[in-house]
């Protein structure tokens, strides 16, 4: 079962790591590339604040976003601002999000997320966790995916090959971390069944779209070409 006041207190203890961190940047190397495709340390940092508000929404059944073009527009303005200005709002922002998560409400009560995708509220903790574990390591500031803890790391596969399970792009696939962790997701598409082998870390980043999976082995096949989250 999903413990969402324990997944509430390492949102927590993550942004905290996080706050950390950031706070030892200055304007110049907040403004520099981070390594998501397009984007700046600065374009992460807002993001990351305007989530917060946006999953403040959902805990409030209201929508996550106005639409898709209003958060990128608020992503875009707010990225350029100094690294003060940015760590402020991820700060003010995290508190909001924690302080509607303390509120009394039904955590078994259905949600609707981005794009109309429905879970159980209790998830919503999760996915915070999510946001501000895997864009730290987007940031490239020295946190990396063999720096994120064991339970997130193992859950947040837990996700993925869900997330992939049938899909029409993926053939059958069996994931398998050296720690004898065994994960089956895809299936969808047509193609002989294969097995990806490696290190947790290194499998995370794989499905998540933050390596290329070069450190893997895979056996039966090529490495599965996996589609963009």
């Amino acid at each position: 079962m999903i413990d969402h006041a324990r997944d509430l207190e390492a949102v927590r203890e993550a942004t905290d790591r996080l706050l950390s961190a950031t706070g030892k940047l200055d304007n110049v190397t907040v403004a520099e590339p981070s390594r998501l495709p397009g984007w700046s340390r600065g374009h992460v940092l807002a993001h990351l604040s305007r989530n917060a508000d946006a999953l403040v929404n959902v805990l409030r059944s209201r929508p996550m976003y106005a639409d898709s073009e209003t958060r990128e527009r608020d992503i875009e303005r707010d990225a350029p601002r100094p690294l003060a200005e940015q760590l402020a709002d991820v700060r003010e922002s995290a508190a909001r999000f924690l302080a509607a998560a303390a509120e009394p409400a039904d955590w078994s009560r259905t949600i609707t997320m981005r794009n109309g995708v429905t879970a159980s509220a209790s998830r919503v903790p999760f996915r915070r966790w999510i946001e501000v574990e895997l864009h730290h390591v987007d940031l490239g500031i020295g946190y990396e995916l063999e720096d994120l803890p064991d339970e997130f790391v193992v859950r947040e596969i837990d996700f993925l090959v869900e997330r992939f399970g049938r899909h029409p792009e993926v053939v059958s696939t069996g994931v398998a971390a050296d720690d004898g962790r065994f994960w089956t997701t895809g299936g969808g598409a047509e193609g002989s069944p294969v097995v990806v082998r490696g290190t947790a870390p290194e499998l995370l980043g794989w499905l998540s779209g933050r390596r290329d999976g070069s450190a893997l082995t895979v056996d039966g096949g090529r490495l599965p070409a996996l589609p963009p989250l």
